[in-house]
């Protein structure tokens, strides 16, 4: 029986893939983050292939194991039977290459006729093993059969140190020192952050050319330091603020949920943005205050609002309390006006 280089989802082998090292510069790794490494030059970490135990019993996680529980919880019968075939086309293709064994992937005693990769094959799986650094290290499927088992440990969470993708690097809890880099899946995950800059950019370029009056209250509501701005900053200090803001110099770190939040917020009513910038430097004025109760008070008039912003805010809009908003109102366009 001939074969050919498996082609198997999420394993192109015609595809640059490679083992990157993953720098968050919003988080602290002893100052290594301001130079864009992972770990100290000249340093590497190596790990060896994740292996759970239970009564005795071991299980690696290798990504070639049809017996494995994420298998077996597959509930569509012909996802399942794909996952299934794809794993025996894998094995059985690592099984010409390193052991001389052919074997037919429909054949009903494939896995009695497996040698080198049976799931429980300690002194086989045991030896698989990374070595990562600052340097990327690349990996050929086509050419190397271990860089194929790899590639598939990886994507069976089989090396803690190494995300599956750039994309689950960057929304892990603990950030992790390397991602596997599938070329187009990594420059789609790059342009997507990308895109969202780009198009916050294109809506403050036209709040500063259209609505200068809008882009005052986006800036009100978004800048930590809000009260240094009045009415009579101008168009282009609001631009530099929320320039600053959008690339994650400023009030947000992460700079794809700085764009996302700038281009949400712009989507907002002038009216509602208004109220929320009032709310935001009547706190900073004191002219609202929270007292021991927990509750937020106006303080002139003793006025209760709310526990929160959001509670304020419905408060003020309420027809009913439009005396205790005109209040507030006048008190803190008084100072934006100065």
């Amino acid at each position: 029986m001939a074969f050919t280089k498996v082609e198997a989802p999420g394993i192109k082998i015609n595809k640059r893939i490679s083992i990157r090292p993953f720098f968050d510069n919003t988080s602290e790794n002893m100052g290594l983050e301001n130079y864009d490494m992972s770990l100290y030059e000249g340093v590497y970490h190596t790990e060896q292939l994740a292996c759970l135990e239970r009564n005795g019993i071991k299980r690696y996680l290798t990504g070639l194991n049809e017996f494995a529980p994420e298998i077996k919880l597959i509930a569509n019968k012909e996802e399942k039977a794909a996952k299934i075939r794809e794993i025996r086309t894998i094995v059985a293709e690592l099984e010409t290459d390193l052991a001389a064994n052919v074997i037919d992937i429909d054949d009903p005693e494939f896995w009695n006729k497996v040698q080198l990769l049976k799931p429980d094959n300690d002194e086989f799986w045991s030896q698989i093993e990374l070595k990562a650094g600052n340097e990327t290290g690349f990996l050929d499927p086509a050419k190397d059969p271990y860089d194929l088992i790899k590639i598939c440990a990886i994507d069976a969470g089989g090396f803690t140190l190494i995300a599956k993708s750039l994309k689950e690097a960057q929304t892990m809890a603990k950030p992790p020192k390397f991602y596997l880099d599938r070329h187009e899946e990594t420059m789609t995950t790059k342009n997507a952050y990308k895109k969202i800059r780009n198009r916050a950019l294109v809506a403050l370029q036209n709040f500063y050319d259209k609505e200068s009056n809008k882009l005052f209250y986006i800036t009100k509501v978004l800048e930590p330091a809000s009260v240094q701005y009045k009415k009579s900053t101008s168009n282009d200090s609001l631009y530099e603020a929320m320039d600053e803001y959008i690339n994650g110099n400023s009030g947000e770190s992460n700079k794809k949920i700085a764009a996302q939040t700038f281009l949400d917020t712009s989507k907002q009513p002038v009216g509602e943005l208004k109220i929320r910038a009032i709310i935001k430097d009547a706190v900073a004025y004191k002219f609202i205050t929270i007292k021991a109760d927990g509750y937020i008070y106006h303080t002139a008039t003793s006025s209760m609002l709310g526990k929160n912003a959001s509670d304020i805010a419905e408060y003020l809009k309420n027809p009913l309390n439009e005396e205790v908003l005109g209040a507030i109102q006048s008190s803190v366009e008084a100072e934006w006006n100065k």
